[in-house]
């Protein structure tokens, strides 16, 4: 079928109406002469015009009146929608269709098409650049309409609170609402209930907000204070980068209208990300931040301490947090530090939000809002865009809705929209999230206003994202130093002879006399006097503190350099058999023999003492946390039961499929373990849960990998924040992130976590990296992250086949009294004196229990294998204490990974400087593993072998 001819299929086709009349007449007559579709439909309807058009337009508000200048206000009739039911207009169809339901019908079909294609030729580039042509869907004639039809009533059955409106007027309602300088993308929602809302909403008020004149006064001191201070600095620090906010100006209202709206609906804390253009507004007019504070930055001052020990970063990608209050309600903003990497931000955002709403036990999740602002090249070519809308609406990640405010400036650094996106908006990928998405003109602040107005109360009302997409302009091309005429020049002319939005507002509001020229030059005037004086203070300006241990981190502090001392991570032997016994209970459900095995075994583990694998270790150390008074959040692909079936922290009943977690239900003071299985991502989620460490020092949070080989799809993630935010922004963070990894045969993407990447990125105390041999040790390691006074992000290269390796376990008394986490484990089997020890085996991971176990069936009693169990910091004072013992031996770094990957090349000159100081035969390591690889690993099984053995014997030998 054709495009067209299935267009005419459609009932929004306006020659289909005589058909759709007669059918309804047929249907009178008698209901089954129709199919059973068109039965449904005209059951719904009624037999009366009005009812029709009130059932067909959802029009449940018609009591509300609009105030529509010019136009006679009619009384609502009550009676037409309360009347006789049956067949009382059935007389009307006979011998014919009356004229009265064909227009009602027509006008129908003609409103449903504004609602859902008015968008496409509404006034929304204030460049005027963007040509709309007429769509035909719009167009009268489609529904029959001819000329001579537009003065006359019709019927409306209450829409907007009238019973009759002309053509004429139903077109002009139509397009101030949904074709102005305001539009809505809403049709493409299933719910109907949301639908309604947004259509009562919208129309009802014509797609315009009502202001005082304060309100108006008040947009207009924003806009001013935008431009004026962009101005400033262009003025004062000509060139310098501030990525500016100029041509988007209307963001800064935008911000305002949301904040203070939804502080009216209970907010009071509000969590804020955004990319670097118009960042330094944000900080300064929106924040709150002082603009001395800001000018003394662009002088080259510190923006923290000089006795802070930061690197630092640019400006426009700093954060800032304040209090601030918003039409008498008092609200805390905090805005998260980001990178260049636009978008990285979105998800740790929404974790940050998720974590707060959870200390305040904000389940109705109304107290704490997130807003996200977003460039339109960014929003919609940036995956992890996708990957947080997706995971949004999900139990475990959902925070009660985003707002988020697109800067549309029409172009990303030199590429037009027709290069990178082809759908009518870049915002279209919202749509996945059956979101609304409202469009507005940067050039009409009110719109603006209203747009962010309704994007509140709608992310109040149904807890979901919003979409507020602002056409504007950017004035001076992707930075200050930028030439933009080179690759846009037309659009350029055209910004050229622009005004700015504060000047084309005044003009309006001087024209309705709301703010006269003369008021408006004098706050002009008032606001530069005021950034004078700043400009003039910040020389002398001194930052008086950093606030990263503030708030929830009050108590915790900076650490830096060398081996910590140890802490207190052992528990009562007493204790830990309480936490076994219970979690190995049986949930009095129907579970699998597989699971009720596993349960079983515990128990067994706990009995006994012995036998201890690592699901059980790691089982022990939550419940120990927990206790103690420490939530766990712990999220990623299939934790629940684990990728290799392992962990089982979850009983699934096999009737019903209700998830039981033992570890919830240790005792009733307790805190609760919160573990949820994540949908498919890397970036999106390890970004979350990120921005929950952020915000909740106090909880355990940790991701798992399904795979390590995974976790590059996190990379951005790693290496902008991870890895470098304390230094960078003084923001710490605890996060756990378990990568399995290994060389077992498995190929290049099961294999490696990329142990050396994050090796290389090791400096200034910024994170712990481990590679732990026992279940003790991982105990303790999982507790030392919570007993410390600081907070670093925890990398464990976990294991796959270790869980199930018999030799991998511990004894019930390795996590008692006077044990601890072990940086470097010695030699534990019975060789011959140190100084006969002709090889020092070092090494770290799986490889160990490879040569321990092939080292014992060849009975060799001449080398010695010591672990590294903690790689950063490197522990160099406990491995000293291992090397001295063997100081006649040859010293050999033993690895499973290629030489170009693993631990090797950042080991081989911190185990030499320790060789040297130990005054050891050996003044430098010898590598044995596998050569050089462009590839993780081998693909091939028979391959693997062959490398593995050659490791072994050389080791060995």
């Amino acid at each position: 079928m054709s495009s067209e001819n299935l267009k005419k299929s459609t009932y929004e086709y306006g020659a289909n109406a005589v058909y759709i009349a007669e059918l309804y007449e047929k249907y009178l007559n008698n209901p089954t002469s129709v199919s059973q579709d068109w039965q449904q439909y005209f059951a719904q309807i009624g037999d009366s015009v009005a009812q029709v058009n009130d059932d067909f337009l959802s029009n449940h508000w018609g009591k509300e009146r609009s105030q529509i200048v010019g136009y006679e206000k009619k009384p609502y009739s009550y009676e037409r929608r309360t009347g006789k039911t049956g067949r009382r207009n059935q007389d009307k169809f006979k011998g014919g269709v009356s004229q009265e339901v064909l227009d009602s019908i027509n006008a129908q079909m003609l409103i449903s098409a504004y609602r859902s294609r008015g968008h496409l030729i509404a006034n929304l580039d204030p460049l005027g650049l963007t040509v709309h042509h007429a769509h035909p869907e719009l167009d009268p004639a489609r529904y029959g309409f001819t000329e001579g039809d537009y003065t006359r009533q019709i019927a409306v059955g209450g829409w907007l609170g009238y019973d009759k409106l002309t053509l004429n007027q139903i077109l002009d309602i139509l397009k101030q609402t949904y074709c102005s300088t305001f539009a809505i993308e809403y049709v493409h929602i299933q719910s109907e209930e949301k639908k309604k809302w947004l259509e009562q909403r919208i129309e009802t008020s014509l797609g315009k907000p009502n202001l005082s004149k304060e309100q108006k006064k008040n947009i207009l001191q924003i806009l001013l204070e935008t431009s004026g201070f962009e101005e400033f600095l262009h003025k004062k620090y000509p060139g310098t980068k501030r990525f500016s906010a100029e041509g988007g100006d209307g963001l800064m209202p935008a911000l305002d209208a949301v904040v203070k709206r939804a502080a009216e609906l209970g907010v009071d804390e509000v969590v804020i990300g955004m990319p670097h253009r118009g960042r330094l507004n944000v900080l300064t007019g929106f924040m709150g931040k002082p603009y001395v504070a800001m000018l003394s930055e662009f002088n080259g001052n510190l923006a923290i301490p000089d006795n802070i020990n930061s690197s630092g970063d640019v400006k426009y990608h700093q954060g800032f947090s304040s209090d601030k209050n918003f039409g008498g309600n008092n609200v805390h903003l905090s805005l998260s530090s980001n990178p260049s990497h636009l978008e990285a931000v979105n998800p740790v955002v929404a974790g940050r939000v998720r974590a707060k709403q959870d200390q305040k036990q904000d389940k109705n999740r109304e107290k704490v809002l997130g807003i996200l602002l977003h460039g339109d090249a960014a929003f919609c070519g940036q995956g992890v865009v996708a990957e947080s809308l997706a995971m949004s609406d999900l139990d475990g990640y959902a925070c009660g809705g985003i707002v988020h405010v697109v800067v549309n400036n029409q172009v990303g650094f030199t590429t037009s929209p027709t290069y990178a996106h082809k759908s009518p908006y870049p915002t279209d990928i919202a749509m996945m999230l059956q979101t609304p998405i409202f469009h507005v003109n940067g050039d009409d602040p009110e719109a603006i206003v209203h747009a962010a107005h309704i994007a509140a109360e709608y992310r109040a009302k149904f807890k979901q994202d919003v979409v507020l997409d602002i056409w504007c302009f950017r004035k001076h091309g992707h930075n200050e130093g930028d030439e933009p005429r080179w690759t846009q020049p037309k659009m350029y002319k055209v910004i050229d002879a622009k005004e700015a939005p504060s000047e084309v507002y005044a003009k309006r509001l001087a024209a309705e006399n709301a703010v006269s020229s003369d008021e408006f030059a004098g706050m002009k005037q008032a606001f530069y006097d005021r950034l004078e004086t700043a400009f003039q203070g910040a020389n002398s300006y001194k930052p008086e503190k950093a606030d990263m241990l503030e708030g929830k981190w009050t108590g915790f502090k900076q650490a830096f350099g060398g081996e910590k001392p140890k802490v207190e991570t052992a528990v009562d032997i007493e204790k830990l058999k309480k936490i076994g016994l219970k979690i190995s209970e049986a949930p009095g459900v129907d579970i699998h023999k597989g699971v009720e095995k596993v349960l079983q075994n515990r128990r067994q583990m706990v009995e006994t003492g012995a036998g201890i694998d690592w699901a059980m270790a790691e089982a022990l150390a939550f419940g120990s946390l927990l206790l103690e008074g420490k939530p766990i959040r712990f999220t990623g692909q299939d934790v629940i039961r684990g990728t290799f079936s392992h962990r089982h922290a979850g009983v699934w009943d096999m009737q019903t499929e209700a998830i039981t977690f033992p570890l919830n239900n240790i005792d009733a003071s307790q805190k609760k373990l919160e573990i949820v299985n994540s949908n498919l991502s890397e970036y999106a989620v390890v970004g979350f849960e990120y921005g929950y460490s952020l915000a909740e020092p106090n909880a355990l949070v940790l991701w798992e990998a399904q795979f390590g080989d995974f976790v590059n799809g996190s990379q951005i993630i790693i290496d902008q924040f991870i890895t470098s935010a304390e230094t960078k922004w003084l923001r710490m963070s605890g996060l756990v992130m378990l990568l399995p990894h290994a060389y077992e045969g498995q190929g290049p993407e099961h294999s490696s976590a990329r142990l050396e990447r994050f090796l290389q990125q090791c400096a200034e105390d910024n994170i712990i990296v481990a590679n732990c041999t026992t279940p003790a040790n991982y105990f303790h390691i999982l507790r030392r992250q919570m007993c410390r006074d600081y907070r670093k992000p925890l990398i464990i290269m976990s294991p796959k086949s270790l869980l199930r390796n018999k030799a991998a376990v511990s004894n019930l008394d390795e996590f008692g009294k006077g044990t601890s986490f072990k940086r470097v484990l010695p030699e534990t089997d019975k060789l011959k004196e140190d100084k006969k020890i002709r090889k020092l085996l070092l090494c770290s991971g799986k490889v160990y229990y490879d040569l321990v176990e092939e080292r014992r069936n060849r009975k060799i009693d001449d080398v010695a294998i010591v672990r590294l169990e903690q790689l950063y910091p490197f522990p160099a004072e406990s491995l000293a204490t291992e090397v001295s013992k063997y100081k006649g031996a040859d010293v050999v770094w033993v690895q499973e990974e290629p030489e170009n990957m693993g631990a090797w090349t950042f080991v081989d000159r911190r185990i030499e400087k320790v060789l040297v100081e130990a005054r050891s035969k050996s003044t430098r390591p010898v590598y044995v593993g596998r050569p050089e690889s462009a590839a993780t690993s081998c693909g091939y099984m028979k391959v693997h072998k062959y490398q593995q053995e050659k490791l072994i014997n050389e080791a060995l030998g």
